[in-house]
């Protein structure tokens, strides 16, 4: 298993070079590299070039930190055409950022909309048959999650969606923020994965539901707007002793990544709490 850092609370303080020294600084040897507006950043073009590629490689390589999968976020499946063409000609760049990086791991979600999920899933689809002959040519595998606000939102049918692609090329993300999301049920939705999952966000999140089952941080209480945040461990409601009993059930020897984003006024201390949670966790499970 590998620990990972998200270094996302960083990407408007910390220059791109100066991340793995942070990472080694923080207890970390690998990074899980989430969007930044100097690298990949989420909806747009690649901003990086082949000089910044070397620079950061070097960087990592000072620091003994390795790159262990990089998370992109754009709208391939888009029920609007333009969109996911512009998705799929940005994903096809981001492939050969991280293989010019030596990453052969790459995540996202399933994006599209929620309210029109029968378009979006045919969008999804076909973006995957443009997409995964690249992503087999350039030797980089990719893993998908299911996000609040994706067209697909429930985590075992999103399992079953990435069943169904049946390729060794795609595995699944469990993130543990968005359990009340996808669910709820930790321990099944872990064991309903066993097979394809490969990765695991670690944060904490609340409920958000009151005993009417409405979700009353917004207005009104019945709104669609999905209220999730990535908090520290302990800070929120998700049980992690389920998901690590689950994770340990499942033989899991994945990516298990720190996943924090919601601190930023104080990230050294946020990160530094949580690969120490995360370490207790680990041991308490007999990882």
């Amino acid at each position: 298993m590998r620990i990972a850092f998200d270094p996302f609370m960083f990407r408007n303080s910390v220059a791109l070079d100066d991340l793995p020294a942070l990472a080694r600084d923080l207890g970390f040897d690998a990074i899980e590299l989430t969007p930044r507006p100097d690298f990949l950043p989420q909806y747009l073009h690649p901003r990086v070039g082949r000089a910044g590629i070397r620079s950061f490689r070097a960087a990592l390589e000072r620091a003994g930190v390795d790159i262990v999968s990089i998370l992109c976020l754009y709208r391939w499946s888009s029920p609007d055409e333009s969109e996911r063409a512009a998705a799929v000609r940005y994903w096809k760049r981001a492939i050969e950022v991280a293989a010019e990086l030596g990453c052969t791991r790459m995540n996202s979600d399933f994006h599209g909309r929620p309210e029109a999920a029968e378009a979006s899933e045919a969008q999804f689809w076909k973006s995957l048959d443009e997409l995964l002959p690249a992503f087999e040519r350039a030797g980089i595998t990719l893993a998908l999650e299911p996000h609040p606000d994706d067209f697909v939102e429930d985590g075992n049918a999103a399992v079953d969606l990435i069943r169904g692609i049946d390729s060794p090329l795609v595995s699944y993300v469990y993130c543990a923020p968005h359990s009340f999301y996808m669910g709820g049920d930790i321990g099944g939705m872990i064991r309903h994965a066993t097979d394809l999952i490969t990765g695991v966000h670690i944060a904490d999140t609340w409920d958000h539901r009151a005993s009417s089952g409405l979700r009353y941080l917004i207005n009104p209480p019945g709104s669609s707007v999905r209220v999730h945040q990535h908090l520290e461990i302990g800070k929120g409601e998700i049980d992690f002793d389920a998901v690590f009993g689950g994770l340990k059930e499942i033989g899991f020897d994945g990516i298990l990544t720190s996943a924090v984003n919601g601190f930023e006024d104080r990230a050294v201390e946020s990160c530094r709490r949580m690969r120490t949670a995360i370490d207790e966790l680990l041991a308490r499970h007999g990882f």
